[in-house]
């Protein structure tokens, strides 16, 4: 009863696919573990109870790679921006997901959390090096030092980074040559659009602390010289693209921040526009268009955060995680093909085919036609080559 059970489940967990073939379940339980483990006024023990239920289905799934490459960009979303309902849960349902798939499927996610802790150390020392040499940074700012090879973020610089103004400069510059002085010969690349800054308004009547990306900050700072700026000045000083650009002044429009021409507050201060009365419009903005620094400002909320441009996993993002997992798929069966063959040194086709599903049971289930596809390619590399003796046969070259 128990057995049929278990075939029951697992055909119903893995049956979903979407166009492309690949299962949805994966996905889904890491879109649900995700809204788990975020902030919320949700109770210890049913988190904990809700976490081991998605650990039942996950047990399920068959292609845990897939679950493996959502869950990892989800968490560092998470670290990153510090949404994470606790810590303590986070390294919980990690070491749960190792006890099934072992530590090789949880080792970057094991990375992300000594990053994490590395970077506090580092911000430590960091303040003593400031401090030791009488260096005025004039903001209060920490730095976090991830490796490129354990976080799903790309190791290239940011497309949509800012031209930075002195106050953020220097601080950045002081960390780099601190850092460099510490660890010769490695580079950092800085994911600007990935930071956030908590600032204080002193300009209205009184005093606010506003969260909001570093883009969304570079331009707040081009109004501390005049209080009104049009689109080309903000472009030439930002250095954005103009659709990224748009995005960061809707944002801060939308909270009344900043005003756009023809706003109501613009024209009649009497009556201030606040985040509570403001009405998100879509901005038509041209390159003479002004903006302007709302000193009127008011709000109920004496701390608010400013909505980030594109908080959300694009449809194009999710098709390129897609694209990856296949990618990751064909490299792990040429490496599993390699290893039995290695150790084999003659096998037939079938024989193969046959060791290489059971090497990789435990990420995903592979199709035939793909292990045949990688054989051909390892074939052309020259890892493998074609009996004499048997058409079906392969001897590994060493």
């Amino acid at each position: 009863m128990m057995a049929a059970l278990d075939r029951a489940s697992a055909h119903a967990v893995n049956k979903p696919r979407n166009a492309r073939g690949l299962p949805m379940a994966p996905e889904w339980l890491c879109r649900y573990c995700d809204s788990l483990l975020r902030k919320s006024s949700r109770a210890a023990g049913e988190l904990e109870e809700k976490l081991g239920a998605a650990i039942t289905v996950f047990k399920y799934i068959d292609d845990k790679d897939v679950f493996q490459k959502f869950y990892g960009k989800l968490l560092a979303r998470r670290l990153i921006n510090s949404l994470s309902v606790a810590l303590e849960a986070e390294e919980l349902f990690i070491s749960r997901l190792k006890s099934v798939c072992g530590y090789e499927f949880t080792s970057k996610f094991h990375r992300m959390f000594t990053d994490m802790q590395v970077s506090a150390d580092r911000n430590a020392e960091f303040s003593k090096y400031c401090r030791t040499r009488e260096i005025e940074l004039g903001i209060s700012a920490s730095f976090l030092v991830l490796q490129a090879g354990a976080w799903p973020i790309s190791s290239a610089p940011a497309l949509h980074s800012p031209a930075l103004p002195p106050e953020l400069e220097r601080s950045i510059q002081q960390f780099e040559t601190f850092y460099c002085e510490k660890f010769n010969g490695r580079k950092l690349t800085w994911q600007l659009p990935l930071s956030t800054a908590e600032v204080k308004l002193c300009y209205t009547s009184r005093s606010y602390f506003v969260t909001l990306s570093t883009l969304q900050l570079c331009l707040l700072l081009a109004f501390s010289s005049s209080d009104t700026q049009n689109m080309l000045q903000l472009t030439e000083r930002s250095g954005l693209d103009e659709e990224e650009l748009v995005k960061q002044i809707q944002a801060l429009v939308d909270v009344a921040l900043l005003l756009a021409d023809g706003d109501v507050a613009a024209e009649a201060p009497a009556s201030p526009r606040t985040p509570e009365n403001a009405v998100a419009v879509p901005l038509q903005l041209t390159a003479h268009s002004e903006l302007h620094l709302n000193l009127e400002f008011a709000s109920k909320r004496t701390k608010f955060k400013v909505a980030m441009a594109a908080p959300k996993e694009t449809p194009q993002e999710t098709e390129r995680t897609r694209d990856n997992v296949e990618e990751d798929r064909k490299l792990y069966l040429q490496a599993a093909i390699v290893r039995v063959m290695k150790a084999r040194k003659v096998l037939r086709h079938q024989q193969l085919v046959q060791e290489v599903i059971e090497q990789c049971q435990g990420r995903f289930v592979p199709k035939v036609s793909a292990i045949k596809k990688c054989v051909e390619i390892l074939i052309d590399k020259q890892y493998l080559e074609r009996s004499t003796e048997a058409n079906d046969e392969y001897k590994y070259v060493a």
